[in-house]
Protein backbone atom coordinates (compact mmCIF):
# COMPACT_ATOMS: atom_id res chain seq x y z
CA UNK A 1 0.00 0.00 0.00
CA UNK A 2 2.54 2.48 0.88
CA UNK A 3 4.97 1.79 -2.20
CA UNK A 4 1.49 2.56 -4.52
CA UNK A 5 0.77 5.86 -2.64
CA UNK A 6 4.48 6.59 -3.20
CA UNK A 7 4.33 5.56 -7.23
CA UNK A 8 0.98 7.88 -7.24
CA UNK A 9 2.65 10.91 -5.88
CA UNK A 10 5.52 10.68 -7.99
CA UNK A 11 3.50 10.70 -11.13
CA UNK A 12 1.21 13.49 -9.36
CA UNK A 13 4.46 15.50 -8.95
CA UNK A 14 5.53 14.64 -12.62
CA UNK A 15 2.03 15.73 -13.92
CA UNK A 16 1.73 18.98 -12.29
CA UNK A 17 5.46 19.97 -13.17
CA UNK A 18 4.28 19.32 -17.18
CA UNK A 19 1.31 21.04 -16.60
CA UNK A 20 3.11 23.87 -15.20
CA UNK A 21 5.70 24.23 -17.49
CA UNK A 22 2.79 23.66 -20.65
CA UNK A 23 1.44 26.76 -18.80
CA UNK A 24 4.37 29.00 -18.57
CA UNK A 25 5.55 28.15 -22.19
CA UNK A 26 1.67 28.94 -23.55
CA UNK A 27 1.65 32.41 -21.99
CA UNK A 28 4.97 33.29 -23.33
CA UNK A 29 6.60 33.00 -19.74
CA UNK A 30 8.64 29.78 -19.78
CA UNK A 31 11.85 31.16 -21.14
CA UNK A 32 11.86 33.84 -18.02
CA UNK A 33 10.96 30.99 -15.50
CA UNK A 34 12.55 28.52 -16.97
CA UNK A 35 16.25 30.51 -17.52
CA UNK A 36 19.28 29.96 -15.79
CA UNK A 37 20.02 32.67 -12.53
CA UNK A 38 22.57 34.50 -14.41
CA UNK A 39 20.05 35.37 -16.88
CA UNK A 40 17.30 37.07 -15.32
CA UNK A 41 20.43 39.04 -12.89
CA UNK A 42 21.62 40.33 -16.58
CA UNK A 43 21.65 44.05 -15.75
CA UNK A 44 21.16 46.32 -19.09
CA UNK A 45 24.01 48.99 -19.54
CA UNK A 46 22.18 52.87 -19.65
CA UNK A 47 22.46 56.30 -18.50
CA UNK A 48 18.62 57.19 -16.40
CA UNK A 49 18.32 60.18 -17.77
CA UNK A 50 15.41 62.83 -15.51
CA UNK A 51 14.54 66.53 -15.98
CA UNK A 52 12.11 68.32 -14.13
CA UNK A 53 10.95 72.04 -13.29
CA UNK A 54 12.09 73.26 -9.92
CA UNK A 55 8.16 74.46 -9.67
CA UNK A 56 6.38 70.85 -10.47
CA UNK A 57 3.99 72.72 -12.95
CA UNK A 58 6.50 74.55 -15.13
CA UNK A 59 5.36 77.68 -14.96
CA UNK A 60 7.43 80.44 -13.60
CA UNK A 61 7.53 84.64 -12.66
CA UNK A 62 9.07 87.06 -15.18
CA UNK A 63 11.05 88.36 -11.93
CA UNK A 64 12.39 84.75 -11.15
CA UNK A 65 14.96 82.89 -12.71
CA UNK A 66 13.97 79.40 -14.36
CA UNK A 67 15.27 76.57 -12.56
CA UNK A 68 15.56 72.85 -13.52
CA UNK A 69 17.01 69.92 -12.36
CA UNK A 70 18.83 67.03 -13.91
CA UNK A 71 19.49 63.58 -12.62
CA UNK A 72 21.37 61.04 -13.23
CA UNK A 73 22.10 57.45 -12.82
CA UNK A 74 24.67 54.95 -15.01
CA UNK A 75 24.72 51.28 -15.44
CA UNK A 76 27.79 51.06 -17.14
CA UNK A 77 30.43 49.36 -15.69
CA UNK A 78 32.95 51.72 -16.98
CA UNK A 79 32.89 55.36 -15.35
CA UNK A 80 30.80 57.84 -18.19
CA UNK A 81 32.84 60.84 -18.80
CA UNK A 82 31.32 63.81 -21.01
CA UNK A 83 28.91 66.82 -21.07
CA UNK A 84 25.70 68.02 -20.13
CA UNK A 85 24.30 70.74 -22.44
CA UNK A 86 21.08 72.86 -22.62
CA UNK A 87 19.78 74.86 -25.17
CA UNK A 88 16.92 77.64 -24.46
CA UNK A 89 14.65 78.53 -27.71
CA UNK A 90 11.17 80.47 -27.98
CA UNK A 91 8.81 78.67 -28.44
CA UNK A 92 9.02 78.61 -32.41
CA UNK A 93 12.41 77.49 -32.66
CA UNK A 94 14.72 80.59 -32.15
CA UNK A 95 17.63 79.91 -30.35
CA UNK A 96 18.57 82.13 -27.03
CA UNK A 97 21.10 80.73 -25.22
CA UNK A 98 23.68 77.74 -25.03
CA UNK A 99 25.47 76.65 -21.65
CA UNK A 100 27.49 73.38 -21.29
CA UNK A 101 29.40 72.10 -18.50
CA UNK A 102 31.54 68.51 -17.34
CA UNK A 103 29.78 65.52 -16.25
CA UNK A 104 31.30 62.17 -14.23
CA UNK A 105 29.18 59.63 -13.88
CA UNK A 106 30.40 56.26 -11.53
CA UNK A 107 28.93 52.98 -11.65
CA UNK A 108 25.09 52.77 -9.89
CA UNK A 109 26.33 56.50 -8.66
CA UNK A 110 23.39 59.22 -8.62
CA UNK A 111 24.32 62.46 -9.56
CA UNK A 112 22.07 65.87 -9.84
CA UNK A 113 22.81 68.86 -11.58
CA UNK A 114 20.78 72.28 -10.92
CA UNK A 115 19.52 74.11 -13.91
CA UNK A 116 19.66 78.12 -13.92
CA UNK A 117 17.83 79.96 -16.49
CA UNK A 118 18.10 84.07 -16.30
CA UNK A 119 14.86 85.97 -16.28
CA UNK A 120 12.72 85.75 -19.15
CA UNK A 121 9.87 87.93 -20.41
CA UNK A 122 6.02 86.20 -20.49
CA UNK A 123 5.68 83.55 -22.92
CA UNK A 124 6.67 79.91 -23.38
CA UNK A 125 10.27 78.61 -24.13
CA UNK A 126 11.78 75.14 -25.33
CA UNK A 127 14.83 73.60 -23.13
CA UNK A 128 16.99 71.30 -24.67
CA UNK A 129 18.55 69.11 -22.45
CA UNK A 130 21.28 66.81 -23.71
CA UNK A 131 23.58 64.52 -22.51
CA UNK A 132 27.00 63.04 -24.15
CA UNK A 133 28.78 60.28 -22.33
CA UNK A 134 31.90 57.71 -23.23
CA UNK A 135 28.82 55.05 -24.28
CA UNK A 136 25.46 57.06 -24.30
CA UNK A 137 23.87 59.90 -26.17
CA UNK A 138 20.34 61.04 -25.31
CA UNK A 139 18.33 64.27 -25.55
CA UNK A 140 15.25 65.25 -23.69
CA UNK A 141 13.01 68.41 -24.58
CA UNK A 142 10.93 70.23 -21.96
CA UNK A 143 8.78 73.60 -22.44
CA UNK A 144 8.14 76.45 -19.71
CA UNK A 145 6.18 79.39 -19.30
CA UNK A 146 6.58 82.87 -17.89
CA UNK A 147 3.98 84.57 -16.46
CA UNK A 148 1.40 83.49 -19.03
CA UNK A 149 -1.45 85.79 -17.58
CA UNK A 150 0.97 88.76 -19.56
CA UNK A 151 0.60 87.06 -22.84
CA UNK A 152 -1.38 89.00 -25.07
CA UNK A 153 -2.30 88.24 -28.94
CA UNK A 154 -3.99 90.19 -31.42
CA UNK A 155 -7.68 89.23 -32.59
CA UNK A 156 -8.36 88.57 -36.58
CA UNK A 157 -12.00 88.94 -36.10
CA UNK A 158 -13.80 89.71 -39.32
CA UNK A 159 -16.37 92.66 -39.65
CA UNK A 160 -19.06 90.65 -39.92
CA UNK A 161 -18.35 88.19 -37.36
CA UNK A 162 -21.27 88.75 -35.10
CA UNK A 163 -23.89 88.67 -38.23
CA UNK A 164 -22.35 85.99 -39.39
CA UNK A 165 -23.24 83.88 -36.76
CA UNK A 166 -26.48 85.61 -35.46
CA UNK A 167 -27.68 84.70 -39.16
CA UNK A 168 -26.12 80.89 -38.95
CA UNK A 169 -28.38 80.73 -35.19
CA UNK A 170 -31.39 82.16 -37.14
CA UNK A 171 -31.05 79.35 -39.75
CA UNK A 172 -30.62 76.53 -37.22
CA UNK A 173 -33.92 78.07 -35.27
CA UNK A 174 -35.71 77.28 -38.48
CA UNK A 175 -35.23 73.50 -38.44
CA UNK A 176 -37.49 71.73 -36.85
CA UNK A 177 -35.65 69.67 -34.49
CA UNK A 178 -37.59 66.32 -34.33
CA UNK A 179 -36.25 65.07 -31.62
CA UNK A 180 -36.57 61.05 -30.80
CA UNK A 181 -35.86 59.76 -27.67
CA UNK A 182 -35.16 55.94 -27.59
CA UNK A 183 -34.67 53.77 -24.52
CA UNK A 184 -31.80 51.45 -24.56
CA UNK A 185 -32.62 48.82 -22.10
CA UNK A 186 -29.82 46.67 -22.93
CA UNK A 187 -27.50 49.28 -21.55
CA UNK A 188 -29.11 50.90 -18.55
CA UNK A 189 -28.50 49.42 -15.28
CA UNK A 190 -30.91 49.42 -12.42
CA UNK A 191 -29.07 52.89 -11.44
CA UNK A 192 -29.18 54.40 -14.52
CA UNK A 193 -31.62 54.68 -17.82
CA UNK A 194 -29.81 54.85 -21.26
CA UNK A 195 -31.10 56.92 -24.30
CA UNK A 196 -29.96 57.12 -27.70
CA UNK A 197 -31.18 60.95 -28.50
CA UNK A 198 -31.97 61.60 -32.32
CA UNK A 199 -32.56 64.95 -33.94
CA UNK A 200 -32.06 67.25 -37.17
CA UNK A 201 -29.64 69.95 -37.03
CA UNK A 202 -28.39 72.72 -39.22
CA UNK A 203 -29.02 71.97 -43.16
CA UNK A 204 -31.83 69.60 -42.01
CA UNK A 205 -28.64 67.05 -41.00
CA UNK A 206 -29.25 63.92 -38.79
CA UNK A 207 -27.28 63.88 -35.61
CA UNK A 208 -27.34 61.85 -32.80
CA UNK A 209 -26.37 61.80 -28.66
CA UNK A 210 -26.42 59.48 -26.12
CA UNK A 211 -28.65 60.47 -22.55
CA UNK A 212 -28.21 58.72 -19.52
CA UNK A 213 -30.25 59.49 -16.31
CA UNK A 214 -30.18 58.29 -13.23
CA UNK A 215 -33.02 56.18 -11.40
CA UNK A 216 -32.60 58.02 -8.02
CA UNK A 217 -33.85 61.96 -7.48
CA UNK A 218 -35.71 63.91 -9.11
CA UNK A 219 -33.30 66.83 -10.81
CA UNK A 220 -30.01 66.65 -12.18
CA UNK A 221 -27.60 69.17 -13.26
CA UNK A 222 -25.97 68.15 -16.75
CA UNK A 223 -22.72 67.15 -18.04
CA UNK A 224 -22.94 67.86 -21.78
CA UNK A 225 -19.91 66.61 -23.49
CA UNK A 226 -18.59 67.66 -26.97
CA UNK A 227 -16.52 65.22 -29.19
CA UNK A 228 -12.61 65.33 -30.08
CA UNK A 229 -11.65 65.19 -33.67
CA UNK A 230 -12.76 61.38 -34.85
CA UNK A 231 -13.97 60.87 -31.75
CA UNK A 232 -17.25 58.43 -31.21
CA UNK A 233 -19.00 59.85 -27.86
CA UNK A 234 -20.74 56.60 -26.35
CA UNK A 235 -22.95 56.49 -22.82
CA UNK A 236 -21.16 58.33 -20.29
CA UNK A 237 -21.54 55.55 -17.08
CA UNK A 238 -19.41 57.42 -14.89
CA UNK A 239 -21.42 60.47 -13.43
CA UNK A 240 -23.74 59.43 -10.42
CA UNK A 241 -24.93 63.21 -9.42
CA UNK A 242 -25.40 64.63 -12.99
CA UNK A 243 -27.26 63.70 -16.17
CA UNK A 244 -24.86 62.78 -19.43
CA UNK A 245 -25.51 64.17 -22.63
CA UNK A 246 -22.75 63.30 -25.13
CA UNK A 247 -23.06 64.39 -28.87
CA UNK A 248 -21.95 62.97 -32.13
CA UNK A 249 -21.69 65.91 -34.04
CA UNK A 250 -22.23 65.44 -38.10
CA UNK A 251 -19.51 63.44 -39.80
CA UNK A 252 -18.52 61.75 -36.71
CA UNK A 253 -19.93 58.53 -34.85
CA UNK A 254 -22.93 58.03 -35.05
CA UNK A 255 -24.29 60.52 -37.01
CA UNK A 256 -22.94 59.60 -40.19
CA UNK A 257 -26.31 59.19 -42.37
CA UNK A 258 -25.71 62.20 -43.79
CA UNK A 259 -22.42 62.46 -44.34
CA UNK A 260 -18.99 60.01 -43.67
CA UNK A 261 -15.95 61.58 -43.25
CA UNK A 262 -12.60 60.29 -42.07
CA UNK A 263 -10.38 62.22 -40.26
CA UNK A 264 -7.62 62.62 -42.59
CA UNK A 265 -9.93 65.67 -44.27
CA UNK A 266 -12.81 66.16 -41.38
CA UNK A 267 -10.65 69.47 -40.88
CA UNK A 268 -10.34 70.57 -44.67
CA UNK A 269 -14.13 70.07 -45.74
CA UNK A 270 -15.68 72.98 -47.42
CA UNK A 271 -12.24 74.76 -45.83
CA UNK A 272 -12.35 77.69 -48.93
CA UNK A 273 -16.07 78.71 -48.55
CA UNK A 274 -16.94 80.61 -44.54
CA UNK A 275 -20.40 79.31 -45.44
CA UNK A 276 -20.06 75.90 -45.92
CA UNK A 277 -16.93 74.86 -43.62
CA UNK A 278 -17.69 71.58 -41.83
CA UNK A 279 -17.29 73.12 -38.77
CA UNK A 280 -20.36 76.05 -39.27
CA UNK A 281 -22.36 72.77 -38.77
CA UNK A 282 -20.43 70.66 -36.46
CA UNK A 283 -20.99 74.02 -34.17
CA UNK A 284 -24.48 74.32 -35.12
CA UNK A 285 -24.71 70.83 -33.98
CA UNK A 286 -23.81 71.48 -30.46
CA UNK A 287 -26.32 74.39 -30.46
CA UNK A 288 -29.06 72.13 -31.09
CA UNK A 289 -27.83 69.66 -28.57
CA UNK A 290 -28.17 72.57 -26.14
CA UNK A 291 -31.96 72.92 -27.27
CA UNK A 292 -32.49 69.96 -26.30
CA UNK A 293 -30.70 69.85 -23.04
CA UNK A 294 -33.01 72.84 -22.39
CA UNK A 295 -36.28 71.67 -23.67
CA UNK A 296 -36.47 68.17 -21.62
CA UNK A 297 -37.01 69.50 -18.07
CA UNK A 298 -39.63 66.76 -17.89
CA UNK A 299 -36.98 64.38 -18.06
CA UNK A 300 -35.45 65.66 -14.52
CA UNK A 301 -32.78 67.86 -15.82
CA UNK A 302 -31.89 70.82 -14.25
CA UNK A 303 -31.90 73.45 -17.14
CA UNK A 304 -30.75 75.87 -14.90
CA UNK A 305 -27.48 73.95 -14.53
CA UNK A 306 -25.81 72.97 -17.67
CA UNK A 307 -22.17 72.65 -18.24
CA UNK A 308 -19.92 71.60 -21.12
CA UNK A 309 -16.99 69.83 -20.81
CA UNK A 310 -14.66 69.14 -24.43
CA UNK A 311 -10.84 68.03 -24.89
CA UNK A 312 -9.10 69.08 -28.33
CA UNK A 313 -12.08 69.48 -30.71
CA UNK A 314 -14.11 69.64 -28.09
CA UNK A 315 -12.28 72.38 -26.31
CA UNK A 316 -13.09 74.18 -29.24
CA UNK A 317 -16.40 73.72 -29.72
CA UNK A 318 -17.18 73.80 -26.01
CA UNK A 319 -15.54 77.45 -26.29
CA UNK A 320 -17.49 78.16 -29.45
CA UNK A 321 -20.83 76.75 -27.91
CA UNK A 322 -20.59 78.64 -24.55
CA UNK A 323 -20.01 82.04 -26.60
CA UNK A 324 -23.01 81.77 -28.77
CA UNK A 325 -25.33 80.48 -25.91
CA UNK A 326 -25.76 82.07 -22.40
CA UNK A 327 -27.70 78.85 -21.01
CA UNK A 328 -23.84 77.19 -20.18
CA UNK A 329 -23.47 77.76 -16.97
CA UNK A 330 -19.95 76.31 -16.68
CA UNK A 331 -17.71 75.50 -19.14
CA UNK A 332 -14.16 73.14 -18.64
CA UNK A 333 -11.62 72.45 -21.75
CA UNK A 334 -8.46 70.83 -22.26
CA UNK A 335 -5.78 71.34 -24.66
CA UNK A 336 -8.22 73.65 -27.37
CA UNK A 337 -8.00 72.87 -30.73
CA UNK A 338 -7.34 75.40 -33.42
CA UNK A 339 -6.76 78.52 -30.97
CA UNK A 340 -4.74 81.42 -32.27
CA UNK A 341 -4.77 79.92 -35.40
CA UNK A 342 -1.96 82.11 -36.81
CA UNK A 343 0.69 81.81 -34.08
CA UNK A 344 -0.26 77.86 -34.07
CA UNK A 345 0.90 78.36 -37.92
CA UNK A 346 4.09 80.22 -36.84
CA UNK A 347 4.63 77.64 -34.30
CA UNK A 348 4.32 74.34 -36.09
CA UNK A 349 6.09 75.84 -38.83
CA UNK A 350 9.17 75.00 -36.64
CA UNK A 351 8.47 71.11 -36.37
CA UNK A 352 11.00 68.70 -37.46
CA UNK A 353 8.20 66.81 -38.71
CA UNK A 354 4.13 68.48 -39.38
CA UNK A 355 1.76 67.11 -36.71
CA UNK A 356 -1.88 68.05 -36.67
CA UNK A 357 -3.70 70.04 -37.60
CA UNK A 358 -1.24 71.77 -39.51
CA UNK A 359 -0.43 68.65 -41.32
CA UNK A 360 -3.44 68.62 -42.72
CA UNK A 361 -4.01 72.19 -43.87
CA UNK A 362 -0.47 72.17 -45.49
CA UNK A 363 -1.55 69.01 -47.23
CA UNK A 364 -4.92 70.50 -48.67
CA UNK A 365 -3.15 73.59 -49.80
CA UNK A 366 0.05 71.70 -51.76
CA UNK A 367 -2.88 70.31 -53.45
CA UNK A 368 -4.60 72.84 -54.59
CA UNK A 369 -2.60 74.77 -57.01
CA UNK A 370 -3.04 78.57 -56.19
CA UNK A 371 -4.94 78.28 -52.59
CA UNK A 372 -3.09 80.87 -50.24
CA UNK A 373 -2.76 81.18 -47.00
CA UNK A 374 -4.61 84.40 -47.12
CA UNK A 375 -7.82 82.89 -48.75
CA UNK A 376 -7.38 79.73 -45.73
CA UNK A 377 -7.27 82.62 -42.61
CA UNK A 378 -10.09 84.59 -44.64
CA UNK A 379 -12.29 81.80 -43.30
CA UNK A 380 -10.80 80.08 -40.48
CA UNK A 381 -10.83 83.59 -38.77
CA UNK A 382 -14.57 82.84 -38.29
CA UNK A 383 -13.70 79.73 -36.28
CA UNK A 384 -10.63 80.90 -34.28
CA UNK A 385 -11.93 79.91 -30.50
CA UNK A 386 -10.05 83.01 -30.00
CA UNK A 387 -12.32 85.14 -31.86
CA UNK A 388 -14.87 83.71 -29.43
CA UNK A 389 -13.23 84.08 -26.17
CA UNK A 390 -14.64 87.27 -25.54
CA UNK A 391 -18.01 86.20 -25.72
CA UNK A 392 -17.29 83.76 -22.92
CA UNK A 393 -19.06 85.06 -19.33
CA UNK A 394 -19.42 81.53 -17.69
CA UNK A 395 -16.75 80.42 -14.99
CA UNK A 396 -14.21 78.57 -17.06
CA UNK A 397 -11.13 75.98 -16.19
CA UNK A 398 -8.81 74.99 -18.97
CA UNK A 399 -5.95 72.51 -18.58
CA UNK A 400 -2.86 72.63 -20.84
CA UNK A 401 0.46 69.97 -21.59
CA UNK A 402 3.13 72.23 -21.76
CA UNK A 403 4.89 69.41 -24.29
CA UNK A 404 1.32 70.30 -26.65
CA UNK A 405 2.49 70.16 -30.35
CA UNK A 406 -1.37 70.28 -31.85
CA UNK A 407 -2.34 72.85 -29.60
CA UNK A 408 1.09 74.87 -28.54
CA UNK A 409 0.57 76.29 -24.68
CA UNK A 410 1.11 80.05 -25.51
CA UNK A 411 -1.79 79.66 -28.41
CA UNK A 412 -4.46 78.07 -25.61
CA UNK A 413 -3.16 80.65 -22.93
CA UNK A 414 -3.56 83.49 -25.54
CA UNK A 415 -7.32 82.55 -26.34
CA UNK A 416 -7.64 81.92 -22.49
CA UNK A 417 -6.31 85.35 -21.70
CA UNK A 418 -9.10 86.85 -24.35
CA UNK A 419 -12.03 84.83 -21.71
CA UNK A 420 -14.89 87.62 -21.00
CA UNK A 421 -15.01 86.31 -17.69
CA UNK A 422 -13.40 86.87 -14.46
CA UNK A 423 -13.81 83.68 -13.16
CA UNK A 424 -11.33 81.88 -14.81
CA UNK A 425 -8.26 79.49 -14.68
CA UNK A 426 -5.81 77.17 -15.91
CA UNK A 427 -3.89 74.34 -14.69
CA UNK A 428 -0.58 73.58 -16.63
CA UNK A 429 1.11 69.84 -16.57
CA UNK A 430 4.71 70.01 -16.95
CA UNK A 431 5.29 66.78 -19.40
CA UNK A 432 2.13 66.07 -20.53
CA UNK A 433 1.47 66.13 -24.84
CA UNK A 434 -1.74 66.84 -26.09
CA UNK A 435 -3.76 65.81 -22.91
CA UNK A 436 -3.70 66.41 -19.35
CA UNK A 437 -3.28 64.30 -16.06
CA UNK A 438 -5.33 62.34 -13.64
CA UNK A 439 -4.68 65.19 -10.98
CA UNK A 440 -6.26 68.13 -13.08
CA UNK A 441 -9.47 65.76 -13.43
CA UNK A 442 -9.79 65.48 -9.39
CA UNK A 443 -9.06 69.44 -9.64
CA UNK A 444 -11.62 69.49 -12.38
CA UNK A 445 -14.25 67.63 -10.23
CA UNK A 446 -13.91 69.86 -7.55
CA UNK A 447 -13.95 72.54 -9.12
CA UNK A 448 -16.83 71.83 -10.95
CA UNK A 449 -19.19 70.89 -7.73
CA UNK A 450 -18.11 74.24 -6.52
CA UNK A 451 -19.46 76.13 -9.43
CA UNK A 452 -22.48 74.28 -9.81
CA UNK A 453 -23.06 73.37 -5.98
CA UNK A 454 -23.07 70.23 -6.18
CA UNK A 455 -22.60 68.06 -2.86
Amino acid sequence: MNKYISVMLKKYKTGLLLLLTGFLLMNGLGAKALAMKKDTTKEDEEVFFEVNANNKNGIFKDDNTVGYKVKLKSTYKENQDGTLTYDVLTDDGKPLSTNQFPIHLKYHARESYGLTIPKKPAGFYRLVVKINTTSNDDTLRRVFGVSPEKIHSTLHRPDDFDAFWKATLDSLKKVPPQYNIIEHKELSTKDKKVYLVEMRSYGNVLIRGWLVIPTFGKSFPVHYRVPGYGVAMHPDMDNDDFIAFDINVRGSGNSQDDMKLNTEIYSTTGIEDRDTYIYRGAIMDCIRGLDFIASHANLGIDTKRIYIEGGSQGGMLGIITTALDTRVRALTVQVPLYSDIRDTYNISASYDEQVFPFKMFRRYKASHPGYTWDEFYKVFDYYDPQNFAPLVKCPVLMGIGLLDLFCPPRCSISMFNHLGTDKKEFIAVANTTHEVNFSYFMLQNNWLREQLRVP
